[in-house]
């Protein structure tokens, strides 16, 4: 067993979040020098701390309606600031273009899948649904791209964590539901969409598919940051939200 410093792991508490914040959890304890497979070990060099955040406790409106995508982080990177964590997992497409001062992204690990998913129960492509579907997704980018493809179809409001959203389509309240296939990965949950979406024809979201390490902006240096680090991602995923700065691109674009 390691007998350096833990590393303590702030994640929000949906299940998502937090099998994401196990994946990276498990490979920071390798890099410290623990049995991954060690639960026990695992938990003592880099304990998982769950914080809630303001995203989390609203889910009856937009993002855009409330303060943007920044309100899943905004309580996490409070825990960073003021020494109650040592990192945070976000998902890359949820960390705004703009960090707190004495912040930064320390290292992006290797991307999943970053198409969008299509899940109906009806049909097995948008273009099979029929005519003024009801499609559910609270993404305004996944909204338009699907009204152009799609004009005539029912976009409604869809907002909660993965299992509300699945929920919600088995009870009918949608036709068809959008998300993103990386989650469906990582919840094991791959075998449910139909179809993934062309991301030549409908692009994902700057970052879908990665996550994101931040840490103080000392602490970048930490020797663990390398183990973990994807070159190739963190490129892709700076071109893209370089792009998204440029335009000047948010959750209201």
């Amino acid at each position: 067993m390691p007998t350096q410093q833990p590393v303590r792991i702030g994640a929000r508490g949906s299940k998502l979040s937090l099998a994401q914040a196990g994946i990276m959890q498990r490979r920071i304890a390798a890099a410290l020098g623990a049995d991954p497979s060690d639960p026990a070990q695992v938990e003592a060099v880099a304990p998982l701390i769950v914080i809630t955040t303001t995203g989390d406790r609203i889910q009856d409106r937009r993002l855009l309606e409330i303060g943007g995508k920044g309100l899943f982080t905004k309580e996490i990177e409070e825990a960073l600031l003021d020494g109650s964590i040592d990192c945070a997992i976000h998902s890359m497409k949820d960390v705004p273009a703009v960090l707190p001062d004495g912040l930064c992204i320390s290292a992006i690990p290797e991307r999943e899948d970053p198409r969008d998913a299509f899940l109906s129960h009806k049909v097995d492509r948008l273009e099979d649904l029929p005519q003024g579907a009801v499609l559910g997704t609270a993404s305004l980018r996944r909204q338009a791209q699907s009204l152009h493809r799609r004009s005539d179809l029912n976009v409604q409001m869809l907002r909660g964590n993965v299992d509300t959203r699945l929920a919600k389509l088995a009870a009918g309240d949608a036709d068809a539901i959008l998300l993103a296939m990386s989650g469906l990965n990582r919840l094991g949950l791959g075998h449910l969409p139909k179809s993934l979406i062309d991301p030549v024809e409908c692009p994902p979201a700057p970052g879908q598919g990665a996550l994101a390490i931040e840490t103080r902006i000392s602490d970048i240096g930490a020797p663990w940051l390398e183990a973990v680090r994807h070159a190739p991602t963190a490129v892709a995923v700076a071109a893209e939200r370089g792009a998204l700065t440029a335009l000047e691109g948010s959750c209201k674009t």
